[in-house]
């Protein structure tokens, strides 16, 4: 007969009911920038969630829809907006694969987004650290809470191939 494992502290396992993390939710959007890659679009994804559910996507279109404002964040937050009838978007976290430009940030801070968790960081154009940071200034009627760098190797290498491809004139394998 074996012999009975020895009595220690009692582990408890996960909870089920535990709401997905920042990591979950950027995947998401990793998997909406996959979506505007294959679309030949610049590989941009945005997911909002609430209540530890995805309420909005979006992924680049501009290309496609020949509008310059066809960017993942409008179209998650117009997305979130439809699905909770309401343009207000207080309790909610909006998840981006590259740092929000200033039209972006505008509109999250028009909707009173609660956070903004984004992957790579733009230098040439993003309005949440790297050259603005209009999601925290002070001298508007919102400020967001601001979560940088979270999957942003990913969100970088996928962005890097992307434009390395348009470079090329070639799709690579």
């Amino acid at each position: 007969m074996p012999d009975a494992p020895e009595p220690g502290p009692r582990r408890e396992p996960p909870s089920l009911l535990q709401p997905p993390g920042d990591e979950a939710f950027m995947r998401a959007a990793l998997a909406e920038a996959i979506n505007a890659y294959e679309k030949d679009e610049v590989p941009v994804g945005c997911v909002i969630a609430r209540g530890g559910r995805i309420i909005g996507r979006g992924h680049n279109l501009r290309e496609t829809l020949k509008d310059p404002t066809a960017h993942a964040e409008m179209l998650a937050l117009t997305a979130a907006s439809e699905a909770v009838g309401e343009w207000r978007l207080e309790d909610c976290s909006l998840y981006v694969t590259l740092e929000p430009c200033p039209m972006c940030a505008g509109a999250i801070v028009n909707a009173r987004v609660k956070r903004v968790v984004f992957g790579a960081a733009d230098p040439k154009a993003g309005a949440c650290g790297s050259l603005f940071n209009l999601v925290q200034d002070s001298r508007l009627n919102h400020r967001a809470e601001l979560r940088a760098g979270v999957l942003a190797e990913e969100a970088a290498e996928l962005l890097r191939a992307f434009f390395r491809e348009k470079r090329s004139g070639k799709p690579l394998p």
